[in-house]
């Protein structure tokens, strides 16, 4: 330690917001793909499998919302908020391109 060039202190409050965002970046892009593989999941069973096509697609939805709470307890957010209807766009979308 050299006395002439003291250490600089660490802003510590800078670095939790950028692995606060790291994290749930990581989080949220980890589960959102596999919502969206749950979905091509959906579209490659069979046309005569329509239950199948729709269990698949509703757990999607479910990963979805798991994703935005994720999202949200990361970030130290209300996890009950308007944002988990975001969560039910892998359904809604896999429920379109499976019956459109």
């Amino acid at each position: 330690m050299d006395p002439a060039n003291p250490v600089r202190p660490v802003d510590d409050r800078s670095l939790t917001h950028v692995q606060r965002w790291v994290t749930s970046t990581l989080a949220v892009l980890t589960i959102a793909h596999l919502a969206a593989g749950l979905v091509l999941a959906a579209l490659e069973t069979p046309t005569s499998a329509t239950a199948a096509r729709i269990g698949l697609t509703v757990i999607a939805g479910a990963f979805g919302v798991l994703a935005v709470t994720a999202g949200l307890a990361i970030h130290r957010r209300r996890v009950l908020s308007p944002w988990l209807l975001l969560g039910l766009l892998p359904t809604v979308v896999g429920l379109w391109l499976a019956f459109a």
